[in-house]
């Protein structure tokens, strides 16, 4: 865990020299006045006629008596930074507040007016100018609104809520894009099919949060939340979950009052409500009400434990970033253009002339300006991205943070697509396509959350901070037998897997592999914090063992994400062998098609226990010369007598050759400088 001290620049302002600390909050309703309206959200343009919920913009405008800032969460799917940048124009002129310190994001709800053109919608020409003069009504309402006030900031745990849609393909069950290649590793709600998958490609980010800020004396006046979920889904138009849980507070906590409550969009491009970890039959289906009424719970018990402050300053710093479409080649470009020459002038009915017509887009703009900020309330910080942003971001800027309360928005000051981790665009899916839902280039989400990072450093006035886990019992246990090579993998991104044994031999990941995913025994190995570990996807991790010769075990947990029976070894997790190829001199430990240990080192040896999937399990490997002892979960599962290996190239995750490489996850993977005994061995179990 993590532990912050506060900001030097907070810190050294005696609060008796500080401005009054002012906050005004407003809701502007924007359902759209003329119907049909444009929806978008999907991949086809379609009309909407009916409305079942009404739609809102809510704004908050807080101040020191120095700097003023509001923030604006409307009930859209995306917003162009266009369009709102001439609403921050217009609301800067009547406000006084310059457009660097207007926030505005969008919910992402699917079912509701369409503002930006992305995919097969173009936006509704009458709504739009309609929104832009209603976002500019909210900000002005809130500051007329201001009074003394005080604010706080709470956090709690809705994992129940969230899961990953994105799951891994298994390397034989590829799926096709739109443009006829078969290039899908990845992509979203493949888990629904077991058989399909080998495991999420991400983390998720179950922190609902709460920023809440009342008058001087206790009364309420707003309550920002901020959560990772995409969206739920609902029919004609509908504010979705996000306006039924802002009304929800309202209710809960001042029914008979005028506080405004609102959700903002977290980090939640690779985010669902669904966890297709759950079988399907025992999988829970509340409706949307019983959602967002569960959601609430949790939030009203951390509503409940909230304390204020009202001696707090205000900052906000803006950065504006211009970014590379990834363009069609020659070879696309002309393959689009054929397609949208036969369209004419009617819309696209299907996902490939969709995407034929956004190569042309892409082409023509060739880049894009995109807006990212960060926003300090005392203590308190909001870092924006505009874009859909994976939960793996919004962990990596949270972690980073300087300050000790932290929520980021997505969706905000523009609507610039899916920003996948960069080896996560090799794996395909209609998050990495080139359009305008995912057109950025592939270094966008580094540099932009880079971007975050440091305007939260400039807002707050202190470095970020170094990122790590707790150590538990086990890996303090794990330390203590001194290990020669230890990396624990918990690593946000590569190519770097960090030495936590203190020689500085670290590894190199390689290829496809997704980070930062659960690891074993959290409680074990991280205390307070999740511990954390790769999954392979076609990648490994390589390193040199150096000296490490004749006696030397190898321990490490694995998951393994393959079914059995699929190919003859479902997959290689160890390899000591000379790179892109194999030796008679090397040794390869696997799992072989029913699922047991298997140990090659010019001849093989097979184990007895039949290893489950997606289970966490701890393999030691314990040589002494051309001895060698296998155990699983401590105990001895295999031994004999195999030939004495040296090479110092080694492995894991996959074999040095590429062959059958590992589809799951490893973690805390160490290599001693001697033959462990049996009771070190089962001292390794995190027990």
């Amino acid at each position: 865990m993590i532990h912050r001290l506060l900001p030097l620049a907070f810190l050294l302002v005696v609060p008796s020299l500080r401005a009054e600390f002012q906050a005004g909050a407003a809701v502007v309703d924007i359902t759209p006045p003329k119907l049909p309206v444009l929806v978008n959200g999907g991949m086809l343009s379609r009309y909407v006629d009916k409305i079942n919920t009404r739609i809102h913009a809510r704004a908050i405008v807080a101040g020191d008596g120095k700097t003023q800032v509001a923030i604006v969460v409307a009930d859209s799917c995306m917003m162009g930074r266009p369009l709102l940048d001439e609403a921050k124009a217009i609301a800067a002129q009547k406000t006084g507040i310059p457009p660097d310190r207007l926030l505005i994001s969008a919910t992402h709800a699917h079912s509701v007016p369409s503002s930006m053109g992305c995919l097969g919608t173009e936006p509704d020409p009458d709504y739009v100018p309609f929104l832009k003069e209603k976002l500019v009504e909210a900000i002005v309402t809130a500051q007329k609104a201001m009074v003394p006030a005080r604010i706080g900031f709470a956090k709690a745990n809705a994992a129940e809520f969230t899961a990953l849609r994105q799951w891994i393909r298994r390397p034989d069950k590829l799926a096709e894009d739109p443009f006829g290649n078969m290039s899908v590793r990845a992509n979203m709600h493949s888990g629904r099919i077991w058989d399909d998958v080998t495991g999420e490609s991400g983390p998720e980010d179950p922190d609902l949060s709460l920023i809440s800020v009342q008058t001087k004396d206790g009364k309420p006046l707003a309550v920002l939340g901020n959560f990772s979920m995409h969206y739920f889904g609902d029919k004609d138009i509908s504010a979705d979950y996000f306006g039924l849980f802002s009304e929800g507070l309202k209710q809960r906590i001042d029914p008979q009052g005028k506080m405004v409550g609102i959700m903002s969009h977290g980090c939640s491009g690779d985010i669902y409500r669904v966890d297709y970890k759950v079988p399907e039959k025992d999988r829970p289906k509340p409706t949307i009400d019983e959602y967002t009424q569960g959601l609430l719970d949790i939030a009203m018990k951390a509503y409940a434990s909230i304390q204020y402050r009202h001696d707090v300053d205000v900052a906000m710093a803006e950065k504006r970033m211009t970014l590379n479409y990834r363009v069609p080649d020659k070879q696309r470009l002309e393959w689009a253009q054929r397609i949208v020459a036969e369209m004419g002038d009617r819309l696209a009915k299907t996902p490939t002339e969709v995407y034929a017509r956004e190569q042309i887009i892409l082409h023509e703009r060739q880049q894009t300006e995109i807006v990212v900020q960060a926003l300090r309330i005392g203590d308190i910080g909001i870092a924006t991205t505009p874009n859909e942003t994976y939960a793996i971001t919004g962990l990596k800027i949270k972690a980073a943070s300087p300050l000790p309360n932290n929520i980021v928005i997505e969706l905000a000051n523009g609507g610039d697509g899916y920003i996948p981790p960069p080896e996560m665009h090799a794996w395909g899916g209609y998050n990495t396509w080139a359009a305008r839902s995912a057109g950025l280039e592939v270094m966008a989400e580094p540099k932009i959350a880079q971007a975050a990072i440091s305007l939260l450093e400039t807002v707050s006035g202190a470095p970020r901070q170094p990122y790590g886990l707790d150590a538990g019992p086990a890996t303090k246990a794990l330390a203590g037998l001194k290990p020669a090579l230890w990396w624990r993998l918990n690593e946000f991104s590569g190519p770097l897997a960090s030495d936590e044994s203190g020689h500085q031999r670290h590894g190199t990941y390689e290829g496809g592999v997704a980070y930062y995913l659960d690891g074993p025994h959290s409680d074990r190995f991280c205390g307070q914090d999740v511990n954390r570990a790769p999954h392979f996807v076609g990648g490994r991790l390589a390193a040199s063992l150096g000296d490490v010769t004749g006696n030397y075990t190898v321990s490490l947990w694995l998951w393994n994400g393959m079914p059995n029976q699929v190919r003859d070894i479902t997959g290689w997790f160890y390899s000591r062998d000379h790179n892109h190829g194999t030796s008679a001199y090397g040794e390869h430990l696997g799992v072989d098609r029913q699922g047991r240990l298997v140990l090659l080192a010019g001849r093989s040896l097979t184990g007895k226990t039949e290893i489950p999937r997606w289970t966490w399990k701890q393999v030691t490997l314990v040589r002494e010369g051309s001895q060698v002892r296998v155990y699983l979960d401590g105990k001895l599962e295999m031994e004999g007598e195999l030939p004495a290996c040296s090479i110092p190239s080694v492995f894991f995750g996959g074999r040095s050759d590429h062959d059958s490489g590992w589809e799951g996850r490893l973690d805390e993977v160490a290599v001693f400088d001697r033959a462990l005994r049996a009771e070190e061995v089962a001292a390794l179990q995190a027990k």
